[in-house]
Parts: C-alpha cells; sequence; structure tokens
C-alpha cells in the first residue's frame, strides 16, 4: 500500500503540473487547450534535442526547453485563440484539436514515430532509499521536490506579486480588469506562459521517469491532467493540485489492486463520475 502512494504521488504531482496550465488558461479565458498535453511532449523533445544534438547537460537543456516552450504557448495563443475570442465556444475548441494534431505531426516528423530513450544524470541512475518494504528512487524523489517547489513558487506569485494580482482580476472579470488599467492581452500571454513552462517541466520529468519520449505521449498524460483539473475544480489552481496528486494515487492503487490494464480505464471512470456528481469539482464553486 505505502508503495503505490509512494507511486501515486510521484505521477499525481506530474499531473498536477500538466493540470495547472490548463486550470489557468480556463480561469482566464474559460477555453479548454487540448494542445496542452502536445505542449508538454514538445518540452521533453526539445529538451531532447538539446542534450543529444548539442550535448548539453540536463539543467541549461531544459532551461532552454522552458523558455521555448513559453515562447510555444505564447505564438499558439496569438495565432489559434486569440482571433476566436468573440467567436462561439465551439471555434476556439476545434481550434485547439487543431493545433494537438499539428503539433504531433511536427513531432514526427522531426524526430519521426518510435520511442526515443531520455537519459537520467549519473547522481539519479539505480539509487533509491529503503523503508522496510518500501523504495523510493532518487528520481521519484527529485520528482516530488521539483514539482512541490514549482507548485510552491506559482501559489506565492499568483497570491501575492502585482502580477498575480493582475491575473486572478483578469480571470474574475475581464471587462473591469481592463477599465482598471491592466492589459488584457499582456495577462493572457503570460498565463499561457507560464502554463506552458510548466507543461515543460511535466514532459522532462516524464521523460526521466519513463526513460522514453515519443509524439503521442502528450495525448494520454494531458486528458488525465484535464481530469484531475477537473476532478480539483477547473479554474481553481489549488483544486488542480489537489485534483493532480488524488488521480495520481487513486490510478497507482486501482493499477495495482485491480489491474495495471485498466489504470487509463480508472481516470475516465474518475471524469465521468465527477461530471455526474460534483461538476464544479473538489474545490470548486457552487
Amino acid at each position: 500500500m505505502c508503495q503505490q502512494i509512494i507511486n501515486g504521488l510521484t505521477l499525481g504531482s506530474v499531473y498536477a503540473l500538466i493540470a495547472l496550465g490548463y486550470t489557468m488558461v480556463y480561469g482566464i479565458l474559460e477555453l479548454i487547450n487540448f494542445a496542452h498535453g502536445e505542449i508538454m511532449m514538445m518540452g521533453a523533445f526539445i529538451t531532447f534535442f538539446f542534450i543529444s544534438s548539442w550535448h548539453l547537460p540536463l539543467l541549461p537543456a531544459s532551461l532552454l526547453s522552458i523558455l521555448f516552450t513559453a515562447i510555444l504557448g505564447i505564438v499558439i495563443e496569438k495565432v489559434a485563440y486569440k482571433p476566436l475570442r468573440k467567436s462561439s465556444r465551439l471555434a476556439p475548441l476545434i481550434s485547439a484539436i487543431g493545433v494537438s494534431i499539428a503539433l504531433q505531426n511536427v513531432a514526427m516528423l522531426i524526430w519521426g514515430t518510435r520511442m526515443h530513450a531520455f537519459s537520467l544524470p549519473d547522481f539519479l541512475k539505480d539509487r533509491y532509499i529503503s523503508f522496510e518494504d518500501v523504495k523510493i528512487t532518487y528520481i521519484q524523489v527529485f520528482i516530488l521536490l521539483v514539482s512541490m517547489i514549482l507548485m510552491l513558487v506559482l501559489h506565492i506569485f499568483v497570491k501575492y506579486t502585482k502580477l498575480g494580482c493582475a491575473i486572478r482580476c483578469t480571470a474574475q472579470d475581464k471587462i473591469v480588469a481592463s477599465l482598471m488599467g491592466i492589459n488584457i492581452d499582456r495577462i493572457i500571454s503570460t498565463t499561457f506562459a507560464i502554463g506552458s513552462s510548466l507543461a515543460a517541466v511535466a514532459g522532462i520529468l516524464i521523460g526521466m521517469y519513463y526513460g522514453v519520449i515519443y509524439p503521442t505521449m502528450g495525448y494520454v498524460a494531458g486528458i488525465k491532467a484535464f481530469t484531475a483539473a477537473v476532478l480539483g475544480g477547473i479554474g481553481n489552481i489549488p483544486g488542480a493540485m489537489l485534483g493532480g496528486v488524488l488521480l495520481g494515487v487513486l490510478e497507482s492503487l486501482g493499477s495495482a489492486y485491480i489491474s495495471s490494464g485498466y489504470k487509463d480505464a480508472i481516470a475516465f471512470a474518475i471524469l465521468i463520475i465527477i461530471l455526474l456528481i460534483k461538476p464544479s469539482g473538489i474545490m470548486g464553486g457552487k
């Protein structure tokens, strides 16, 4: 049981990072950015490119990837979503699906359809901590620490900084926020940049955890992160964190005590149950 909870917390913390991008964009634009999983995938592949082609260490490769992915998020918003802000809700949703497919195909065109090995740095390889029958690997500790630090930094940024206050104001009422002198376009671009950066980190962590990356890796991870955002309360940042961790633990326990073949089905079953019982999520409003 304890081992499965540790595994679930590790996976759930990554889901939470991706879910934060979903929930922040929805809070500002009421848009489900279904291309978010593919942004995560691009973050992993750009890091892989800098490591394999430029022979950079993991840290500088990751920082460059985060920068590139943040810019990619801003470009996607400007090109695919901004022209459709005054359209019906269906139009940007279709555009998001189109961007998702386009990013998948770009990755396939550049890196092919096969899996690529994503190597770990030496200090994380084959090392673990044991407590009786519980084994915690160094990579699990690393993922948990990185995820928790980033979520804490995001919480402090949104809660206590001037720009974070502007993001919260824009999420509450864009018209009133603009009348108070807030640049709405700048806030939306900032939100996409932050969400995309967190997705890039999640993609890097997933690549490190499983040891491989591939062009379609963002689809299932993105759907699960969306489930986590709905579970916690879409548009609610603490809810996305809670939803991601809870989903990871439930999926891990279900894989261990029911069947690993049903781990994806468990996520979708949770999504259906939450939508039926409490559509606003655990921490969502009425």
